[in-house]
């Protein structure tokens, strides 16, 4: 493309790029994502220097990721990824993606065929999932012929303009392999809901020009789409009631007072221990507490955490999600609460309201609540092959025993703040619960990551429980 040709297709793509981009900042539908990835001197950044140019850089940020600082390296490799991601309305351009550390750990021969391939089953369903939480991913391939590369990096040394010469140079060493690997990275993760585009990146008018188009163009259809979601709630059969897995907890479970507070000392005493052994460091622990409103998931976990120092836990009480976090992909929020090795987070409600309250009120459609099993146990698997510790509680009371919790609460000053409306209402949808609760424990619990079901209608008994299974886990793993 010569640059006479160029300057005349100036304005229509910067108008392109504005018409499309506009409504997105107005409306806020979805996020967009543009990977800018290929091989080094094929001008990713000055590309990107010219997107920054015609689209409205207030509602653009560029993420550029190296090596994970000492913060990301205690958490799991996609934890930066997720902490990063652009509400609706807004555009991120990444460098350095979650494709990098793959390809490169590949072309330097420290992972073999079986983790790539693994490792982009990963990717693949990482990706998929942000696209159903209303993420347009727009993956970008620069290609470069090597004696065109070589040349690039010879004049960036010259002029002494990059930081990273040294680097450059030695991945041109490894051309072929790379141009190899991305072509099987490309083939392999290109899906319709996270295409990759390869651009020749010779012509740089011509690179500029097919990034600018690609864009544009995708974020208008993606706009155009507006696929409907439906919100309906989960069918209920008339007159027959479901038997699940929450059913068959035996609720007639009971601790006496003298033998809770014996036992309640022990194990506290052996989780303090735990906690205290040197390798904590290597690993994390999260603690999801679910169950019937009133079922004492609130006095659990302040039994939890009496041993432990208040240096290495966090309590995160988890409420309808915020403006902020309605805005991204919905483990967002549970993904930036992920802690660092060493360290405990412990949710009181958890991911799991997707397929429990989001589920049963209609706030997550049927494909939406039904997809999120799957999403759920891969954030799971995540977390567990990091080495973390996860522990899932169902605390199980009966209809009969939240009536009269319920009565004490406002019967009772200091704790009327527990109980609303809401409460009342959830209340009135009884089996409708109970059959999601069993759903979610049948279709959640893993050999990784197991649910524990905690008779609650007696909560010596129920707190006991919880303290002697996180010690047995703790354990397990030190």
């Amino acid at each position: 493309m010569t640059k006479k040709i160029f300057k005349k297709m100036e304005p229509e793509l910067r108008e392109a790029l504005l018409s499309a981009q506009l409504p997105v900042i107005e409306n806020k539908p979805y996020s967009t994502l543009i990977l800018v990835d290929g091989l080094d001197g094929a001008g990713k950044g000055e590309a990107v220097a010219r997107l920054y140019g015609w689209m409205d850089a207030r509602h653009l940020v560029c993420n550029a990721y190296g090596e994970p600082t000492d913060e990301a390296r205690l958490r799991p490799p996609l934890w930066r990824y997720w902490r990063d991601l652009p509400a609706k309305g807004e555009t991120a351009i990444v460098f350095g993606s979650w494709y990098q550390s793959v390809l490169r750990d590949w072309i330097y021969k420290k992972i073999d065929e079986d983790a790539f391939e693994k490792a982009l089953v990963r990717i693949r369903r990482f990706e998929e999932m942000l696209s159903n939480e209303d993420v347009l991913i727009l993956k970008f391939w620069f290609l470069l012929p090597k004696d065109v590369q070589e040349q690039r990096l010879k004049k960036i040394e010259k002029k002494n303009a990059a930081r990273h010469v040294r680097a450059d140079w030695a991945a041109l060493k490894h051309h072929k392999k790379a141009s190899e690997a991305g072509e099987k990275i490309v083939l392999e993760t290109s899906k319709g809901y996270a295409p990759w585009f390869v651009i020749p990146s010779q012509d740089p008018e011509y690179r500029d020009a097919a990034l600018a188009q690609t864009v544009a163009r995708s974020m208008s259809l993606k706009l155009d789409d507006g696929e409907t979601r439906s919100v309906s709630a989960p069918p209920v059969v008339s007159g027959v009631k479901r038997e699940t897995a929450v059913d068959t907890i035996d609720l007639t479970e009971k601790l006496e007072k003298e033998e809770y507070q014996e036992l309640r000392e022990k194990y506290q005493r052996i989780l303090s221990d735990l906690s205290d052994r040197k390798s904590m460091s290597k690993t994390g622990v999260v603690l999801a507490f679910q169950g019937n409103d009133a079922a004492g998931k609130g006095g659990a976990i302040r039994r939890v955490i009496r041993p432990l120092d208040p240096r290495l836990y966090k309590v995160h009480p988890i409420s309808a999600p915020t403006d902020e976090e309605k805005a991204r992909p919905y483990l967002w929020r549970f993904w930036r609460r992920v802690p660092r090795k060493g360290h405990f987070a412990i949710f009181d409600r958890s991911w799991y309201e997707r397929v429990l309250v989001e589920r049963v009120e209609g706030f997550a459609g049927h494909d939406d609540w039904l997809r999120a099993y799957n999403e759920i146990n891969e954030f799971e698997q995540e977390l567990t092959d990091f080495g973390y510790i996860v522990c899932k509680f169902w605390l199980a009371i009966s209809e009969d025993e939240q009536l009269r919790r319920f009565k004490a609460r406002e019967d009772t000053a200091y704790k009327q703040h527990k109980i609303s409306d809401e409460d009342w209402r959830n209340r009135l949808k009884w089996d409708q619960y109970t059959i999601a609760a069993g759903d979610m424990v049948d279709r959640t619990s893993t050999h990784y990551a197991p649910w524990t079901l905690v008779s609650s209608e007696n909560k010596r008994h129920a707190r006991i429980k919880v303290l002697k299974t996180i010690c047995n886990r703790l354990e397990e793993r030190l």
